[in-house]
């Protein structure tokens, strides 16, 4: 047997897996290597593959999509029957590096069959995928500043039939000393509901929903130091609501309604887009989903498409992909993975997990009271995954949580030392 001395060791190179995703953190570790500052730049847009899902790219298009993507680098995934001809069209799923893109999108902009409109698309989600930084949206009575932190939204349910904290704000007094209470343990924004939208839940004419929200609303306008949202999925409510105080407009059923988008068009206010398949009474009725991601996404792409071409400013949108709104368990945790997704549409993205009845599924805990524990790890995930804002029951405890998340976030963003080593739109290389 060989000396210790003459053993080779296994770990000689001490060759580690690298966790780190954002680009500028990436740039720092090619600078710790001590390799040339211009090198740092160039080598930073290779460092991370961004796969970009399609659909529906068109049957003359999709070979030409990856010939041209095989060129720059990269390679791309469409259907078998692109070959024959058997199909129509196919999803496409792009698999590139940020550099590897900039050589590809100029070459598509030149290209026939809408790859040039797919070029302007993919360009775009990529844009707003990557994008960080504060933005403060103008909202009717107070401003929200959203992506200096992942932030907290405080639920105010003033109902006698929420599955979890129905009845506890039975009087305005109360509610309002619970909304105060809960901007003093550092929520940003105050969600206030009238009507419970839990599974199977009986609806509630509009005009008894605003008596149990008027005089909150009212009380709130003077005295909340933080924004309040309106939880509605009526458009009477949603007005009166704005008139009264409110500064978004919280629409489970996504601005369904032409007239819910005209009102928030009119008032200014800003508004959460969620998904939702039918009513909150039957939206447990059908959990089938083809491709329940991409359905998920197509649907709050065209419902935001819909709000802005009714005149709602989309600097004042938000999304929600409805976790356990007519989703099975296992379908609202592959929503909360992957809610990252949804800022490629370019709007900030909110996640309401809070007590759900997934999490008892997923974690044994079948009385809302005994997932707190499950509620938090929910909001970490999803803050971590790039959502701006958490809405939540449980505001001090997910604060507090959502603070390492946010330390965590700056050591991965902070900048490389290396001037120019990384911009988001890098020239061609």
């Amino acid at each position: 047997m060989p000396p210790t001395s003459a053993r080779r060791s296994p770990h000689r190179f001490a060759a580690r897996v690298l966790e780190g995703e954002d680009l500028r953190e990436i740039a720092r570790e090619i600078e710790r290597t001590d390799s040339d500052p211009e090198g740092v730049g160039i080598m930073t847009r290779k460092g991370r593959i961004f796969p970009v899902r399609l659909s529906d790219v068109p049957l003359k298009a999709s070979p030409l999509l990856k010939q041209e993507l095989l060129s720059a680098g990269g390679d791309a995934a469409h259907a078998r029957g692109i070959a024959d001809h058997s199909v129509a069209s196919s999803g496409v799923l792009l698999l590139a590096t940020w550099g590897q893109y900039r050589r590809l999108l100029p070459k598509l902009r030149r290209q026939p069959f809408g790859l040039a409109e797919l070029a302007e698309e993919v360009d775009r989600a990529l844009h707003h995928y990557v994008a960080s930084g504060t933005r403060t949206l103008a909202l009717p009575h107070r401003p929200l500043t959203l992506g200096d932190r992942p932030r907290v939204m405080g639920i105010v349910n003033v109902t006698p039939d929420s599955f979890y904290d129905g009845g506890r704000y039975a009087t305005p007094d109360a509610a309002v000393a619970a909304a105060l209470a809960l901007a003093e343990e550092g929520a940003s924004v105050i969600d206030v509901g009238g009507e419970s939208t839990r599974p199977g839940a009986t609806p509630v004419p509009p005009d008894a929903e605003w008596r149990r929200v008027a005089p909150v609303l009212e009380a709130l306008r003077e005295r909340s130091p933080v924004p309040v949202s309106i939880d509605t999925r009526h458009p009477d409510v949603a007005a009166r609501a704005v008139a009264a105080g409110a500064d978004l407009v919280n629409d489970v059923e996504g601005l369904r309604s032409e007239e819910m988008r005209r009102v928030v068009a009119r008032s200014g206010a800003g508004a959460i887009v969620m998904h939702l398949r039918g009513t909150p009474a039957t939206m447990q009725a059908d959990l089938e989903y083809a491709d329940l991601r991409g359905e998920v996404f197509r649907a709050l792409a065209d419902a935001t498409d819909a709000a802005v071409a009714d005149g709602v400013a989309p600097e004042r949108l938000l999304v929600d992909p409805g976790i356990g709104f007519g989703k099975s368990a296992e379908q609202s945790l592959e929503l909360l993975v992957h809610a990252g997704e949804l800022r490629s549409l370019g709007y900030p993205v909110v996640v309401g997990a809070s007590r759900k009845s997934f999490l008892g599924a997923l974690a044994a805990a079948p009385r809302p009271e005994d997932r707190l524990e499950a509620g938090l790890a929910a909001a970490v995930l999803a803050a971590e995954r790039g959502v701006a804002l958490v809405r939540t029951h449980d505001v001090g405890p997910t604060v507090r949580a959502l603070a390492l998340v946010a330390a965590a976030e700056r050591e991965a963003r902070r900048a490389p030392a290396t001037a120019g080593a990384l911009a988001t739109d890098p020239p061609d290389d």
